[in-house]
């Protein structure tokens, strides 16, 4: 099944103010648990030890965020849980009711690396009814494989047009190419679809309010 991606990020839909929204991830929408080696990995075990690294799991709601070269503001935060897994997913606001999701954890590294931050930032695919299969899916010409399923509990904070706590069931997919396929929704919910595009950490910073 082939569907056309159109590339508004999220995790999942959102129309916050009342409407239900979602990824990831995710989720909102969490992050991937499998994903590939982040693009320019980073080891901020001790950001203060670079002055001129932000560590962006220190982003507030309510701060404008930078990412690359847009602006965003920080409405709301998903903290989530898996198995003693932690993660944070941001859902910035970008205006015109345009938003993103941007998803942070700290990861291992492989055997003898030290950790390191994994940031995400989620693309949203429209993918018209279709559902999460055990098997290999097909989606705009890409073929995607399985790689993990699973349930995660979340508490959200500020505006993300989510429930105060709740769970939020996952299937992941990865291509051929590294490229990432994340479906989510809120038990009960309808799944939502989401790509992961890996930043590195130096490639996001915040003006704080006061």
């Amino acid at each position: 099944m082939t569907t056309a991606i159109v590339i508004v990020l999220s995790l999942a839909t959102v129309v916050v103010l009342g409407v239900f929204a979602a990824a990831r991830r995710t989720r909102a929408r969490r992050p991937v648990r499998t994903p590939p080696a982040p693009a320019g990995g980073s080891s901020p075990s001790d950001p203060s030890a670079d002055p001129d690294f932000f560590d962006p799991r220190t982003i507030r709601v309510g701060d404008t965020v930078y990412v690359e070269a847009a602006r965003y503001r920080a409405a709301g935060a998903l903290h989530c849980t898996m198995q003693g897994e932690k993660w944070t997913e941001y859902l910035l606001d970008e205006g015109a009711r345009r938003y993103n999701w941007l998803s942070v954890e700290e990861r291992p590294g492989r055997e003898g690396e030290p950790l390191h931050l994994e940031v995400l930032l989620w693309t949203d695919v429209p993918t018209q009814g279709m559902v999460p299969a055990k098997h290999m899916l097909i989606v705009d010409g890409v073929e995607f494989s399985p790689i993990e399923r699973g349930t995660a509990a979340f508490r959200s904070e500020g505006t993300t047009g989510l429930p105060e706590r709740g769970l939020l069931d996952f299937a992941d997919y990865r291509a051929a190419d590294g490229r990432l396929l994340s479906f989510q929704r809120v038990q009960g919910g309808q799944w939502e679809a989401s790509y992961a595009r890996p930043l590195t950490p130096g490639s996001v910073r915040v003006d704080r309010l006061p």
